[in-house]
């Protein structure tokens, strides 16, 4: 699976700009910066090495990740200098990071003898956790969980067809493929045409009610 590396490279990229996003609208410093590029780009993908018990983290493993995240956040400004120009590139990248997060944690899991649904999960917090933790630093409730653009659903359908072809010995990699264009062109549909879930709400009480 070498030839997903540049992919995952792409991905931790997007995922610190967008945590430098993040610290950017509530001013934070250098350091605040970099937690919450850190926190995004890592968060999810360490959640399910602890849940598997699998060391070292797979940033620990691969010790350029977080030295590529610092560069990234030292160079925070430059990037929001042009963050008009970058903003519209984002949704492709980002999908292909989301959706190679997912297979991959879901690969991980179903390596370590979990049940299928329990793969499918730790697949899907691999891809989308990063970006709660960020939220949750930044003192805003997460938008993987409000009404809006579909995300984990993307992660979670994508996943289930990886798992599906791979039942039906279809060779790795073109599952792996398969998981992948599913995964970013349902993202990328429910950005553009905006399908999102309703919000769930307690039923209001009619007046003079106890």
């Amino acid at each position: 699976m070498n030839y997903l590396v540049p992919i995952e490279f792409l991905a931790v990229i997007v995922s610190s700009i967008y945590g430098i996003l993040l610290a950017a609208r509530k001013g934070m410093d250098i350091t605040g910066v970099y937690a919450v590029a850190f926190a995004v780009a890592f968060g999810g993908g360490t959640l399910r090495d602890l849940f598997l018990d699998r060391t070292p983290l797979f940033w620990i493993g691969n010790p350029h990740y977080p030295i590529i995240v610092f560069g990234i956040a030292l160079f925070s400004g430059l990037i929001l200098r042009h963050v008009s120009r970058i903003r519209p590139l984002l949704a492709l990248p980002d999908a292909l990071g989301m959706a190679l997060f997912t297979l991959t944690g879901t690969g991980y899991a179903l390596a370590a003898g979990t049940d299928p649904f329990v793969a499918v999960m730790l697949g899907v917090i691999t891809g989308t956790f990063g970006g709660v933790l960020g939220d949750v630093i930044c003192n805003e409730v997460p938008t993987l969980f409000v009404p809006g653009p579909l995300n984990a659903t993307c992660a979670f359908t994508g996943a289930w067809v990886y798992l599906g072809l791979l039942r039906l010995e279809i060779p790795d990699r073109y599952a792996l493929l398969s998981g992948l264009i599913v995964i970013v062109v349902f993202r990328i549909l429910s950005i553009r045409r905006n399908w999102q879930f309703p919000a769930v709400r307690e039923p209001s009480q009619p007046p003079g009610s106890k």
